[in-house]
């Protein structure tokens, strides 16, 4: 399994840059179209929606909705303020997404049979994460196209540094369960390995002089970043778990679908997102 992962890691991180640093934007967001197309995809089966023209109806209308929102003719003042409005409700769905995992499975009573408040969970988590990708890629784009994929570039580290570290040193260390009830396999010694490994990241990235914002600013957007980008990998391993699979899907050898790829990344990137452009 490890060989797995780590051969699927050594060809996706590099298309991974690529991608970030080489495709125009709208080449980029057509990429975020499938992407999120295909989590949908991988999400319906969270409602219950287990047949393959279903899914792909459920998908596709996803994906719609994204063209209406990114693409629908309005002033740019009043597309930021929406957009806005959407990350800034995001940062309520992970709040309250915080809540559901500490008390499962004894809050599922409230959401678990339906499939109307599972689907706002997905809009929650797939919208705001499309936004705040194709906001961070954003950054600067007029004048350097290098800025904005470099902000993106820096968010996937941080997740991909947690998950390293908690996976190495809960490994290594892990006694003590993070979420017991939600994913086992989690420790407070990897959570802490992989914060502190995340943190280093940080520190290293920011004196890179490559971020023009604000230091304290800077370090509570990646701090927050990373914290919840543990609590998106929970939340779905929550779904996971009500629904009863162990993987979102098999696209990936050794990496599941595309939900397990991106789990971190759904709660990281609006975040980083809200608190870096728009809150501090």
């Amino acid at each position: 399994m490890l060989i797995h992962r780590l051969l699927a890691a050594i060809i996706l991180i590099p298309s991974v840059i690529f991608t970030l640093f080489y495709a125009p934007l709208p080449i980029f967001t057509y990429i975020m179209f499938l992407v999120c197309g295909l989590a949908a995809w991988e999400w319906a089966q969270f409602l219950q929606i287990t047949k393959k023209p279903l899914k792909l109806g459920f998908a596709t209308i996803f994906v719609i909705l994204l063209i209406l929102i990114n693409y629908f003719p309005m002033p740019i003042e009043i597309k930021s303020k929406l957009f806005l409005a959407i990350l800034v409700l995001s940062s309520a769905w992970w709040l309250i997404a915080l809540c559901l995992v500490i008390t499962y499975p004894n809050t599922t009573k409230y959401w678990g049979n339906s499939i109307s408040i599972k689907l706002l969970f997905a809009l929650f988590t797939l919208v705001p994460f499309f936004i705040g990708m194709i906001a961070l890629r954003s950054i600067g784009y007029g004048n350097n196209n290098y800025i904005g994929a470099t902000w993106l570039l820096y968010v996937f580290i941080l997740v991909w540094a947690t998950d390293t570290g908690a996976y190495f040193i809960g490994r290594s260390f892990g006694n003590r369960k993070l979420a017991a009830k939600v994913s086992p396999g989690k420790t407070i010694e990897g959570f802490i390995g992989g914060v502190s490994l995340a943190m280093v990241v940080c520190f290293g990235a920011y004196f890179t002089g490559l971020f023009t914002i604000n230091f304290s600013h800077f370090i509570i957007s990646s701090l927050l970043a990373i914290f919840v980008s543990v609590l998106g990998d929970l939340t779905e391993s929550m779904f996971k778990r009500e629904a009863g699979i162990k993987d979102s899907g098999n696209l990936i050898p050794g990496h599941g679908g595309i939900l397990d790829r991106i789990d971190s990344l759904t709660a990281a990137v609006p975040i980083f997102a809200t608190l870096s452009l728009y809150i501090l």
